[in-house]
């Protein structure tokens, strides 16, 4: 009986031991110390000497040990993204800010690390001290949001994707909602539409009670109802399908002359759609 050709008696592959620095400097003909400078970025080096030790790291398969370079360095190379996962679903806009996170910290020379923690200053004051992380990515923000509260007081590089109610001396990106609330109106308006029904997620009681997307577009929709002389309906419900679908059938059932909807939340208005559609409503 033939046997596989294998290396080794137990037919294991055999492993190549690590390039290591000073097999680069061999390589590269070039002093440890300088393999150091270029792999920690601590010190210049001329490009075209930095080039060769580059090209020789790529031949060699040399991987950089995260931690030593982390030590020489005194930093991590790692961005903590912020998200309160206990009490938020990861949803396809979040998805989308953060694979376009992770692409520009790569880009930067950074890992992006998600930190599923919530709105507890403790679990972050925790994670601060380890100095795991060189600067922080908030998401999900409440309008006074202790997360933030307590990165300002640590003096920890920050920015947040959302925002606070006090934005004195911070940096943040975020959707314009009031726009696209009053944008959304208008356009339903323009269709004929005067009974309009806003559907946003229950979030009474919880630590997300003011999160800021829902408190924005709920007082954009009720000043530009009133504005229009029209009579504002709120109903909440809970942010998965089903609920949109018990908030569909809500609507008919205490507001039959609805003939328009806006949603919060995809997967809320995905349940809303499937509903009305399975009852023979537009």
């Amino acid at each position: 009986m033939k046997t596989p050709n294998a290396p080794g008696a137990a037919g294991h592959l055999e492993r190549r031991p690590a390039a290591t620095m000073a097999d680069v400097a061999r390589r590269a003909g070039v002093s440890v110390t300088t393999v150091s400078f270029v792999v920690n970025g601590t010190k210049h080096v001329a490009p075209k000497t930095a080039a060769r030790v580059r090209t020789a790291m790529q031949e060699l398969h040399y991987q950089r040990n995260a931690l030593a370079r982390a030590l020489a360095s005194q930093r991590s190379h790692i961005l903590a993204l912020l998200f309160p996962a206990l009490d938020r679903r990861l949803g396809r806009t979040d998805l989308t800010f953060i694979t376009a996170a992770v692409t520009a910290a790569a880009k930067r020379g950074y890992h992006l690390v998600i930190w599923p923690i919530g709105q507890d200053a403790g679990q972050l004051s925790e994670l601060l001290a380890a100095r795991l992380a060189d600067g922080v990515l908030v998401m999900e923000v409440t309008l006074e949001d202790a997360r933030v509260a307590l990165l300002r007081q640590a003096g920890v590089p920050f920015t947040m994707i959302g925002r606070t109610r006090d934005l004195t001396g911070l940096s943040y990106v975020d959707v314009d909602f009031e726009l696209a609330t009053s944008e959304a109106l208008d356009h339903l308006r323009g269709l004929g539409h005067t009974r309009i029904v806003l559907v946003l997620e229950d979030l009474a009681g919880t630590p997300m009670r003011d999160y800021g997307p829902h408190v924005r577009v709920r007082s954009t929709y009720e000043e530009e109802m009133r504005r229009h002389g029209l009579s504002p309906q709120i109903l909440y419900c809970a942010a998965t399908s089903d609920g949109g679908r018990r908030a569909a059938q809500e609507i008919l059932a205490e507001a039959p002359d609805t003939t328009a909807v806006v949603a919060l939340g995809d997967d809320v208005a995905n349940g809303i759609l499937n509903e009305f559609h399975r009852l023979g409503r537009r």
